[in-house]
């Protein structure tokens, strides 16, 4: 039998097995932390935003949150600007700063926005400046000494990390029906901007929703195991051992930490999904299988009928 003959029964078998979710999350705040190469894919870039155009309108109430690491470089390096990184984090002077601000706040904010309301939705783009949405405090990080001496303190700029949320503006958007896409940039009590892990925003975003989920797009499948299998209905403690026999290392520890801090603090589930499949968002949350790894919170329930 041909494929067209047989897609409309194929589209009619997602569609129910996509009924329980949306059933069971219609009115339900989830957290999309949205990276990687689905960012800079122009195809994955349509997908994803017809993705979360298909959450809202099924009743979710969706926040998305967004990075920029690579489209912060490009610009960086149109403009000779030399960049440094310690630990894993970019160096942001106050000429750096602009250009991060110029970058999340305008080029790509404006892009996701534009994005998801070409498609239907209604999306609103917001800096953490809006309403006091983020306020930051300055980021130390700390280098280690010789052995039991005091680590050092290395000043890396405008780098932040979040101290607070205040989510009346995003409440306020969610009630409307429309859509908050956030730039991770927040400010501290003297004015000063600070760029911030959009992960760790995302968390954040997601604990002081009282979000049903967070979802942390990657460029990896999830979390694998030593053979390579993905893994997935993961509780905090089984985590916690992967953490300490060494599966779960390197890059994947950031994420990791900041989806367990997210369960720990009332998060339902948090997903670390694979955004270089495309419609990854609805696969994970609409279908059996998924494309991730699921960690579950105290809250969560095994089934979609709970």
């Amino acid at each position: 039998m041909s494929e067209s003959a047989t897609s409309p029964e194929l589209t009619a078998r997602v569609l129910v097995e996509a009924l329980p979710y949306i059933r069971r999350f219609r009115g339900k705040t989830i957290v999309v932390k949205f990276g990687g190469n689905a960012m800079i894919d122009d195809e994955l870039k349509v997908a994803f935003a017809r993705d979360i155009v298909l959450m809202r309108l099924v009743g979710f109430r969706v926040v998305v949150v967004h990075g920029g690491g690579p489209q912060i470089g490009e610009l960086l390096d149109r403009v000779g600007k030399e960049t440094e990184f310690i630990q894993g984090m970019r160096v942001t002077d106050s000429e750096t700063m602009d250009i991060v601000e110029m970058v999340l706040g305008g080029l790509v904010n404006k892009e996701i926005v534009n994005l998801i309301n070409a498609h239907g939705g209604r999306a609103v783009g917001l800096t953490g400046k809006d309403g006091g949405l983020i306020r930051a405090r300055k980021l130390e990080v700390q280098q280690p000494g010789p052995e039991n001496q005091v680590p050092e303190i290395i000043d890396i700029g405008h780098v932040g990390e979040v101290a607070g949320i205040n989510p009346e503006v995003v409440e306020l958007l969610e009630s409307g029906e429309h859509i908050p896409v956030v730039a991770p940039i927040g400010v501290d009590e003297q004015g000063t901007s600070y760029n911030i892990n959009a992960d760790l925003v995302a968390g954040k975003m997601a604990e002081v929703l009282g979000a049903e989920k967070l979802l942390l797009l990657t460029n990896t499948p999830g979390v694998l195991n030593d053979r390579g299998d993905l893994l997935t209905g993961l509780s905090p403690a089984v985590v916690n051992d992967l953490i300490s026999d060494g599966t779960i290392a390197g890059g994947m520890l950031p994420k990791i930490r900041c989806a367990l801090e997210s369960v720990s603090s009332g998060v339902r589930a948090a997903h670390i999904i694979d955004g270089r499949v495309p419609h990854a968002v609805l696969l994970e949350l609409f279908t059996d299988q998924g494309v991730g790894t699921l960690i579950k919170g105290a809250g969560y329930a095994e089934s979609v009928g709970a």
